[in-house]
Formats: C-alpha cells, sequence, structure tokens
C-alpha cells in the first residue's frame, strides 16, 4: 500500500472550489487503486487569515507543512490585500524554503479544445515549459531610496548562479532525454541586451548540453520566442527558461492551448528533501467564487501532475484521457468553456469517466 499525506491549501476565492473537486478526483483514484491511499489535512492559510492575522500564514507554518509528502494549493489573492504581500507571505516562502527549484508548466492542447490558434491541433501543441523557480529576475535582493522626492529610486538585482542555473539546466535535458518528443531543449534568452546574466545563462546551457549528446539545443532570444509560440508552436520540445521569462512565456503557453483555466503547474523538489506543491495558475477570481462556474480542470490536471511525480503514472495518465474524455463530449463544460455545467457537475463527471478507465 503506498500512502500520501497531502496538506490542503484551498487558499482564497476559486481556490476552495477547485481544490474540493482535485481533492474528489484524488479520492476517486483512492478507491479504484487498491494500493494507494492519501490523507489530508486543510488549512486555512489566505487573504482571508491574513485580515485575521495580520500574516498569510503562521510563524511555524513551514514547519507545520514539511511534514507532509506534497502541498496542494487553490490560489491566494484577495481585494484588499496587496499582491505583494499574498505572494511573498505564502507562495514564494514555501517554493524557495522547500528548495522547490523547478517550475514545470505543460502547454499542452488537450483533445476536445480548439486552440486559438489556427489549425493547430493536439499533436501540434504538446511541450513543457521548465521555468527556474528560486532566483533570478524574482531574487529579493534591491531598495528604495528617496521616495516622495524628485530623486525617487529603486533598483531590483537579478541573481544568478552556477548551482541554480546548472540544476534547472540539468533537469530541462533530462525531461527531454525521458520524452517521447524531439529531444531538444530550447532555451530562452536575451544576451544581446541583458549583458551579465544572460550570456552566464547561455554559457551554462552550453556546458551542461555536452553532458547530453542526444538532445539537441538552441537558444533563442525571449522576444524572437514568443513570436515563436504563436508562429510555431510545433516545433517545440522542452523549453527551459529563467524566472521572470519563464513566468511570461508560460502564460502565454497557457493562451494557446485554451486559457489560464485549464493550465495546471508543478513547483518541483526533485530530491524530494521537502514537499513539492502544486497548484492551478487561474488565481483566485474573487468575483466568481461560490458561484459553482469556476472550470476545475486546472486544479484536477495539477492532480495528474501530483501522481506523476509519486511515480503514479498510470493513474496520472488516466486522469489526463477522463479529462479528454469529457472535453470532447462537450455538453459539461463550465461556461468558460461555452457550457453550463457547474464545477461540481464536471468534478463528477470527470470522476465518473476515471472509475470507467480505472475501474
Amino acid at each position: 500500500m503506498e500512502h500520501y499525506s497531502i496538506a490542503l491549501l484551498p487558499g482564497d476565492g476559486i481556490g476552495v472550489d477547485v481544490v474540493r473537486e482535485g481533492k474528489k478526483v484524488l479520492d476517486t483514484v483512492s478507491a479504484l487503486h487498491g494500493g494507494l491511499s492519501f490523507n489530508y489535512q486543510e488549512f486555512d492559510w489566505s487573504c482571508e487569515y491574513y485580515a485575521r492575522h495580520g500574516k498569510m500564514m503562521p510563524h511555524d507554518g513551514l514547519d507545520i507543512l514539511k511534514a507532509f509528502d506534497t502541498i496542494f494549493l487553490g490560489a491566494v489573492g484577495y481585494p484588499g490585500v496587496p499582491d505583494h504581500v499574498s505572494l511573498w507571505g505564502l507562495l514564494l516562502p514555501i517554493r524557495r524554503q522547500f528548495e522547490q527549484y523547478i517550475n514545470i508548466r505543460p502547454i499542452k492542447l488537450l483533445k476536445g479544445i480548439q486552440s486559438p490558434l489556427a489549425g493547430k491541433t493536439s499533436e501540434d501543441l504538446d511541450f513543457i515549459v521548465i521555468r527556474e523557480n528560486n532566483e533570478g529576475e524574482y531574487s529579493s535582493i534591491g531598495g528604495r531610496m528617496y521616495q516622495g522626492t524628485d530623486m525617487d529610486m529603486a533598483i531590483q538585482n537579478s541573481v544568478f548562479t552556477k548551482k541554480g542555473v546548472e540544476r534547472v539546466l540539468r533537469y530541462a535535458f533530462d525531461v527531454s532525454q525521458k520524452r517521447n518528443g524531439k529531444k531538444h531543449i530550447t532555451a530562452a534568452t536575451k544576451s544581446n541586451g541583458i549583458n551579465h546574466t544572460m550570456p552566464f545563462w547561455d554559457e551554462y546551457v552550453e556546458k551542461i548540453g555536452r553532458e547530453f549528446p542526444d538532445i539537441g539545443r538552441s537558444t533563442v532570444h525571449i522576444d524572437a520566442l514568443a513570436a515563436f509560440f504563436v508562429s510555431k508552436p510545433e516545433t517545440f520540445d522542452v523549453v527551459v527558461a529563467s524566472n521572470l521569462f519563464g513566468d511570461i512565456l508560460t502564460d502565454l503557453g497557457a493562451a494557446i492551448v485554451g486559457g489560464l483555466g485549464i493550465a495546471p503547474s508543478a513547483n518541483i523538489n526533485p530530491e524530494k528533501k521537502y514537499p513539492s506543491m502544486f497548484e492551478p495558475v487561474h488565481g483566485s477570481a474573487p468575483d466568481i467564487a461560490g458561484k459553482g462556474i469556476a472550470n476545475p480542470i486546472a486544479s484536477i490536471w495539477c492532480t495528474s501532475m501530483m501522481l506523476d511525480h509519486f511515480g503514479q503514472t498510470e493513474a496520472a495518465s488516466a486522469i489526463i484521457n477522463a479529462m479528454e474524455d469529457v472535453l470532447q463530449e462537450k455538453h459539461m463544460l463550465t461556461p468558460d468553456l461555452g457550457g453550463k455545467a457547474t464545477t461540481e457537475q464536471v468534478g463528477d463527471y470527470i470522476c465518473e469517466k476515471l472509475t470507467a478507465r480505472l475501474g
């Protein structure tokens, strides 16, 4: 019997709605798979928690989370709490203290979804973006001076380390090697304009690339690469990028495969020294929270990525297939996909399809 402990952080807004459906899918997998079980503990750490306590989580929050095998996050963010407060008070401390230095975003057009890119099919749109998740442009080094005067200024420093760059690149090459894809790494750069960190990054792309002679590689300037996501996405296998570039590219990637409502992500500690964290990308959308119209597919896709991380590849694939069954039938979809179904109805129907596949 494989047993996993999961910390549930539904967070704010529709995070509560979609995590509920993700948990339902995991429970369905457990019921159908005699050798797999989960136990959960839910935490109310959120912007609402911040309003009551002046902080996003208790002082020992990370110590509490450390005991779990994984973390399932819904979304954080609510009007009245600045984004930098909610982000730096919960999400980023988890990513950094738990060394979740790999962010994985599949750019995959599920069967049944129509891409806004004319003529592109699920065979054309199927690649992965690996984003460096702990340093780069989002390093918390810098500050403000002379606020309120004509000399007002801000400095934000980017930090690229040998260790940080090597490990994300090596992970990306390894992913390409294991995929049934084109065996090619595309590294985002901007070395023609950013003259210290980006040449550093490019040098290590070449260095690590030599460890994987069977994997092709290229470095592409971020502005051109963003255009290629639209004009020739079928050419990509694995794209690897620094923190900021990866953040931007993955939202663009989500847009070409159906939008943020179906986009999952994984924050991975590859060594499994600490728990990894799985979260839909769509945000908390407080304006539709509790209305039963949020799309649960991104959250459910996260459960597939979670199971894949646990090595439960059969169950992970079955969830993807069940989602595609529902999407291709088209009669049980949330309003963002042109349907009239509720969040709960879509979750229930995916579980029904999953039962048919695993039962």
